[in-house]
């Protein structure tokens, strides 16, 4: 039996995946903090996990021995579960978490110091400069447009929440009328910064006028055994293996150790040269797209981790995929799913 934590609302992906790869009499658990039955009704056996940490702990390794669970996904609280690898252990369970030890979040989490530690490995990144206040953002700013466009975002943080393109001559306004667009006069952010002497570390950097290429794959202590690369184009989404940025994104994967279901992420220069963004030590929200590819990645994961044969993978050229939002309709607590 294999156990999906909470994780991302591509859970459900994960779960179709894993269930479409096992034996019909290999069960799966999925659980959540939340009242989400349009992602736990399509496992086995769907929990509702405690909202309290230090009780979720217990609960999790209580409730996978008394149901035979040999196998522990860690969603959206890796390094929390990373913390207690050594009571998982102690009970005979199987955790995966994204890395092997708390240093691997430690090393991709802040995204200072992942960069830091990626340009001393030798990998091609983004270099940035942390600032803590108002001064220090302005002066590199100044340093960093001297050589082209300059983009802000947190030292840490998901879903590129925070995230701004600093443009000279902008409307002030602008930011409020099209926020979705991502760019702000750079006065108008100084001004809203410095309103507050203390903030979170920023991280100025250079905007990468390329693509973005998203490579989902399945790690085993640092070693790529499937992976699956998206580029958005458009409203669409194409597919690519064996590119600049996914070699790339697992050099990176393999440097930074990691294990399980994880997403690297890279942007592309002005020259269209690869550059590292991320490492998420999670499964991403996109990932359901990459079965369309011939590809099942959380099928593979499961499949390997359980010691059973992993389901076969035959990769389909040409693949473009745009997605579309589905209504499920959740009757007395249990999804009614349009398959």
């Amino acid at each position: 039996m294999i156990w999906f934590l909470e994780g991302q609302a591509s859970q459900r992906d994960i779960l179709l995946g894993a269930r479409e790869a096992l034996p019909a009499h290999v069960r799966i658990i999925a659980s959540h903090r939340g009242d989400r039955p349009e992602i736990t009704g399509v496992a086995d056996l769907a929990l509702h996990e405690p909202e309290a940490s230090g009780e979720r702990m217990e609960w999790v390794i209580r409730t996978a021995l008394e149901h035979g669970v040999k196998v522990i996904l860690a969603g959206r609280l890796g390094a929390a579960y990373e913390a207690e690898r050594h009571a998982f252990e102690a009970a005979g369970l199987t955790l995966v978490t994204g890395g092997l030890s708390a240093q691997t979040f430690q090393w991709v989490d802040d995204k200072a110091v992942f960069t830091a530690r990626a340009e001393a490995a030798g990998l091609a990144c983004i270099p940035a400069t942390t600032v803590t206040n108002a001064d220090e953002l302005a002066a590199a700013y100044q340093a960093c447009r001297a050589s082209g466009e300059v983009c802000i975002k947190p030292v840490v943080g998901i879903y590129g929440q925070g995230f701004w393109r600093l443009r000279e001559g902008l409307d002030p306004f602008r930011c409020f009328a099209n926020p979705d667009r991502r760019e702000v006069a750079f006065a108008t952010y100084l001004q809203a910064y410095a309103a507050q002497s203390l903030r979170e570390p920023m991280l100025v950097m250079p905007y990468l006028p390329g693509a973005e290429c998203s490579v989902d794959m399945v790690c085993e202590a640092g070693r790529v055994v499937a992976y699956v690369g998206r580029r958005k184009t458009g409203v669409h989404q194409r597919f690519e293996r064996d590119t600049a940025a996914t070699r790339l994104a697992l050099a990176a994967a393999q440097h930074f150790q990691c294990d399980g279901i994880v997403n690297v992420q890279t942007r592309d220069d002005g020259d269209g040269q690869p550059r590292l963004l991320e490492i998420n030590p999670r499964y991403s929200g996109g990932i359901g797209y990459t079965r369309l590819t011939g590809i099942n990645l959380p099928g593979i994961f499961a499949a390997r981790r359980l010691g059973l044969p992993e389901p076969r993978s035959e990769w389909v050229e040409g693949v473009r995929v745009k997605p579309i939002t589905v209504a499920v309709a959740a009757l007395d607590g249990q999804p009614h799913v349009p398959y």
